[in-house]
Formats: structure tokens, C-alpha cells, sequence
């Protein structure tokens, strides 16, 4: 009995006609919203988990492989806090995860600040003076 053995993978094949992998905008919209809701997390001081951000993508088809992201983020934060901390923490999370998992190359991290929420029910103690 003859053994067949499997071509080597692309043999034969010329590189532009193999085929590609292509990571759907909604992916990388998902990554980037839980990264963001991640960093907001590990910045709240009193761990708060209702963290909430929503992302758009716009992407080029350039290399690396799987193209170029501008991503727009939209968090709310509570207030009052340092706003320009979290949101270059958030800036930096986003970037990191969408690199590491969608293997995209960030061009710009756009972080805009949707609502401001107050503090949790028990740190209203003080009264607002008029």
C-alpha cells in the first residue's frame, strides 16, 4: 500500500494568492472596549466596576499584517478626579491590547469623555456650601 504525504503548506502556491487573515472592525471594537473598561478599573480607588466605554474604529489596510487603527473611545469617568490620568491610561491600555491581540499597529487612541458620574453614594458626606 502507497503513503500518501500532504504538500507542504503553500507549496506551489504563489504568496499573493494564499489567502489572508482579516481581523472584523467589531473585533477590534470589542478588545478596545474592554481594555479601556480595564484601565478605568485599576484606576478607580475604590474599585468600582461599572466602568463603561464605547469604541469606534477606522482602519487602513497597510502593513503590518493586519493593518493600521484609529480608534475613538468614548468613557465616563467619576468626578471629581484626575480626568487627564485616566483617560492617557485608558489611551495607553487600549493601544497595548489592540497591538498584543489583533496584531494592528495604533495610529491614534482619541479619548472622549462622554459623562462625568458622581462619587459613590457613601463618599457624600459633605454637604455643597452655597
Amino acid at each position: 500500500m502507497a503513503t500518501v504525504t500532504p504538500p507542504a503548506a503553500g507549496a506551489g502556491v504563489p504568496e499573493g494568492e494564499r489567502g489572508a487573515t482579516r481581523i472584523a472592525d467589531r473585533v477590534v471594537a470589542k478588545i478596545a472596549a474592554r481594555a479601556a473598561r480595564e484601565a478605568l478599573r485599576t484606576a478607580s480607588p475604590d474599585g468600582r466596576t461599572d466602568a463603561h466605554a464605547t469604541v469606534t474604529v477606522a482602519r487602513r489596510e497597510v502593513r503590518p499584517p493586519f493593518g493600521e487603527a484609529r480608534l475613538r473611545v468614548a468613557v465616563e469617568l467619576v468626578y471629581p478626579g484626575p480626568l487627564g490620568t485616566h483617560c492617557g491610561l485608558v489611551r495607553r491600555r487600549v493601544t497595548e491590547k489592540v497591538r498584543a491581540l489583533a496584531g494592528m499597529t495604533v495610529a491614534e487612541v482619541a479619548v472622549q469623555v462622554e459623562r462625568l458620574n458622581g462619587p459613590p453614594a457613601g463618599d457624600r458626606g459633605r454637604e455643597r456650601v452655597r
